[in-house]
């Protein structure tokens, strides 16, 4: 549940952002006040026109005159509202790209915990829909909230100088849209952060269902695709509905109150310039006076709804940059002497944070040699993929230690730790960039342009991905969001790459192979000796093939190793290890790699040697 916070409080975590650019939106708010004071004083022009030039025998050069002062208050005010908006648009658009940038790298930076509980589309529209609105309401409405507020009270101040009687009339209109104003914003805030969550849902289950469009048309369930949308589309837009009908009460509050006072103070007033009480003039300027502030008066429910949304919006970005990164880098950061990429596992525990006590990994204990071959094999549920992620720290260990080279992961820096290890996951992630950039990612920053381009050759070998070359535009072919253009097969070997490229002390590799037939993987994992043969590498085999291909295999039962040895030792001693063995999935075939074959199949041998 949100935390709840009151207006101010949540408005002054702003200062920080804005105090660079606050003598521009002081200058702004300046320019809006005087074009506010401008309009207050053509009322009084009035006034001397009717008392003085509209009387019998007055001059006509008198009414010339007035009228030209008018005129040039009202282009002073129409400048005025000009330079407003060239001084507070550029720095409010700075302010917002700059949050906006701090918000994505905060979202770099904090743990894969956080982005397990975090819906995407929640940090989308955090990120772009809540920040541009704060952007308009920095430029436009916190200004003109300020502006209305201090024109009321002017106005009302001039009033009185003209007629106490009429400006206490429309002062008692006041009391209730003070009252009612209070009501209004403790319902408004609470709907308008309703709306907001309910569209940052509704924005992940978009972005949802077109990640995941090829399953919806293979099962056939883009009806019920359609239905759930509808349901939440539904429901944000009763909320908007309920939304709008307090801000549409609210302004017939204050529209409806000042505009019956001014209809009793039309009554009042006619009666004392009747009596000589007031001058006609006098009367024409308040009523003038009261047209001028009745705009603001009739806005300020609309800007009051921008300030409680403003507020809200807030109260969102600031629940995503207040969350703590708890894996971070040391003060003092150590590294081995030499790194060797000897990797142990010393009575290690895991739990999830939602869930501390039950631990998914218990009391591991693993050492494996640099350069060494490690498979975990398991049933579903042992815990592999969890022990993976801690090596290069997605998750902190709850208990015990990992160390490389007898140096603990925490006393790493993160930077270097994720330089010295580098993974490849079975569920493929690829971004919506060429084949290079996606391979290339994980490369060494500051590589000279000939070794950069021969270590992505390298990669595209050992990782058996020929094909990008048949792509359109070879390897520099955009592969689309996710890379979802491409097979399961080539999406692999490119993600392979990429681990590859990083040129790791460890290699931490979660199934990375599973999408490809034994042929492939035999090749690649050929190359893997070849090219990596100093690197340790950890891997969780769910084929036979994998299995018989590693140095050493680990067996896990229910988060804890049981047996570590040979594919062989195992398979003639361990009974828990055969039945896995047996229950581990059949090899699939990779169409890329069957075309592949046909095509080497038919060049002669020295062309295949070549």
């Amino acid at each position: 549940m949100a935390k709840q916070t009151s207006f101010f409080s949540s408005i002054s975590r702003l200062y920080p952002h804005v105090r660079p650019i606050l003598p521009r939106l002081v200058m702004g708010l300046l320019s809006a006040l005087l074009a506010s004071v401008v309009a207050l004083t053509i009322p009084q022009v009035l006034r001397v026109l009717v008392n003085e030039s509209l009387r019998p025998g007055g001059s006509a050069d008198a009414v010339w005159t007035a009228s030209l002062v008018i005129l040039g208050l009202g282009v002073t005010e129409a400048g005025l509202v000009a330079l407003r908006r060239q001084f507070v648009i550029n720095p409010a658009t700075t302010v917002e790209t700059r949050m906006r940038v701090s918000l994505y790298d905060h979202l770099q930076d904090l743990t894969v915990s956080f982005h397990d509980r975090w819906g995407s589309g929640q940090l989308l529209s955090r990120a772009m829909t809540d920040l541009n609105f704060l952007r308009r309401w920095m430029a436009f409405g916190a200004i003109m909230l300020v502006v209305t507020t201090l024109t009321v009270v002017i106005g009302v101040v001039v009033m009185f100088t003209m007629s106490w009687q009429l400006a206490l009339i429309f002062l008692a209109a006041a009391v209730p849209i003070m009252v009612y104003g209070f009501r209004f914003r403790t319902r408004f805030s609470k709907v308008a952060r309703r709306s907001q969550d309910q569209a940052g849902d509704l924005a992940t289950t978009v972005e949802e269902s077109v990640h995941g469009i090829r399953v919806l048309k293979a099962f056939g369930r883009s009806r019920e695709a359609l239905e759930n949308f509808n349901g939440q589309a539904e429901e944000l837009r009763r909320t908007e509905i309920v939304k709008a009908k307090h801000l549409a009460t609210f302004s017939l509050v204050v529209t409806l109150l000042p505009e019956l006072a001014l209809g009793a103070g039309l009554v009042v007033g006619v009666l004392l310039a009747s009596t000589g009480e007031l001058s006609i003039g006098a009367l024409v300027a308040f009523f003038a006076t009261a047209a001028v502030i009745a705009t603001p008066v009739e806005f300020s429910g609309l800007l009051l709804a921008m300030a409680l949304n403003a507020k809200s919006v807030l109260d969102r970005h600031f629940e995503v940059m207040d969350s703590v990164n708890t894996i971070t880098s040391p003060a003092q950061p150590r590294r081995p002497a030499e790194l060797k990429g000897a990797l142990s596992f010393n009575s290690v525990t895991f739990a999830y944070e939602d869930a501390p006590d039950k631990p998914i990994v218990k009391g591991i204990s693993l050492a494996v040699e640099p350069g060494e071959t490690m498979a975990l094999v398991g049933i579903t549920g042992s815990g592999k993929s969890a022990l993976l992620q801690l090596v290069p720290r997605l998750y902190d260990v709850t208990e015990g230690a990992i160390t490389i080279d007898g140096v603990d992961l925490r006393e790493f820096s993160v930077e270097e730790l994720r330089t010295v290890v580098a993974v490849a996951f079975e569920d493929t992630t690829l971004f919506s960039s060429s084949v290079r950039e996606n391979v290339m990612l994980g490369a060494p920053a500051g590589l000279p342009a000939e070794e950069r381009e021969a270590s992505f050759e390298q990669t595209l070998d050992v990782a058996q991905a020929h094909f990008a070359y048949s792509l359109p535009d070879g390897p520099d072919t955009l592969i689309g969001e996710e890379g979802l253009s491409l097979s399961g097969g080539q999406r692999q070997r490119i993600a392979l790459a990429r681990a590859i490229a990083a040129r790791p002390r460890v290699l931490v590799l979660d199934d990375p192979l599973s999408a490809l037939d034994v042929h492939t993987e035999e090749r690649i994992e050929t190359r893997l000796r070849e090219v990596l043969a100093d690197t340790t590498t950890l891997i969780v085999a769910h084929r036979p093939s994998t299995v018989a291909m590693a140095d050493r295999v680990a067996l896990l039962e229910g988060g804890r190793i049981t047996a570590v040895g040979t594919h062989t030792e195992l398979l003639a001693a361990n009974r828990h290890y055969r039945h896995v063995i047996a229950s581990l999935d059949p090899e699939p075939r990779d169409l890329d790699s069957d075309l592949l074959d046909s095509e080497l199949s038919g060049l002669g041998a020295e062309e295949v040697s070549r």
